[in-house]
């Protein structure tokens, strides 16, 4: 057998093996998950987001008040970057961040989905100098009301450690932290600092638990409230 010759069957086995794992962590993985875990799934809460594959993802833990535009302008004034859309040139820019430990400070998020669609808003700010790890929050702007009027923006805000497998299905992804709350905090601390937080308050959201899974599989818990800020002029004090 020829150099070339080998080569070429060195390229074939590995296109064969892309392909095997393609097709079973993206497409025969997710349907064996749901088969097995669908009991567990109908009975979660609304306030769950899910994957493209209906696997539960992250729950909904905070919210924001007011306009598209105010929501933008209010994450840029708190130093976080809002998140490229899920294309080919993005993923690999997230990749070359990851592998060569450069910055890429819009990297995309994965798409979650929440009444029905997927995020409309994602923001990150991240950790050190590449994508692997980062604080990152998507957004939906949600049918429910929010107090006072205004529109209600439903997020669901967790920390990235680190580029992985998932545990479910083998897909790529970003493993979670497990402390949903700390995130959730983080992100409302960051905007109240802006000072365009005019005052706070709490819904239910998940309800409080100590074992949750996300979509991949990371293991995660909370005390099931979602904080929501409602953005404005904030007062002298504050005004929680």
């Amino acid at each position: 057998m020829t150099r070339h010759s080998k080569l070429r069957a060195v390229l074939s086995a590995l296109s064969a093996g892309l392909v095997a794992y393609l097709l079973i962590s993206y497409f025969l993985l997710p349907d064996i998950w749901l088969f097995r875990d669908r009991s567990r799934i109908d009975s979660l809460s609304p306030m769950v987001t899910t994957t493209e594959q209906d696997i539960p993802g992250d729950p909904i833990n905070v919210g924001l008040v007011g306009s598209k535009e105010q929501v933008i302008r209010a994450f840029a004034a708190a130093g976080w970057d809002p998140a490229d859309k899920v294309t080919l040139r993005s993923s690999v820019d997230i990749g070359l961040s990851v592998v060569l430990d450069r910055p890429d400070l819009d990297a995309p998020v994965s798409p979650l989905f929440f009444e029905g669609r997927k995020q409309d808003l994602a923001f990150e700010k991240p950790v050190g100098k590449s994508a692997d790890e980062r604080n990152h929050v998507r957004f939906w702007l949600s049918n429910q009301p929010a107090e006072g009027g205004g529109s209600l923006w439903l997020g669901s805000a967790s920390f990235d450690r680190g580029v992985g497998l998932s545990h479910d299905t083998g897909q790529i992804t970003h493993h979670i932290g497990p402390d949903l709350d700390a995130e959730r905090n983080l992100v409302m601390s960051d905007l109240q600092k802006t000072g365009q937080i005019a005052s706070t308050y709490e819904i239910p959201g998940i309800g409080a638990t100590k074992t949750g899974r996300n979509g991949g599989g990371d293991p995660y818990f909370t005390d099931g409230k979602a904080l929501v800020g409602v953005l404005g002029q904030a007062t002298a004090s504050g005004g929680n």
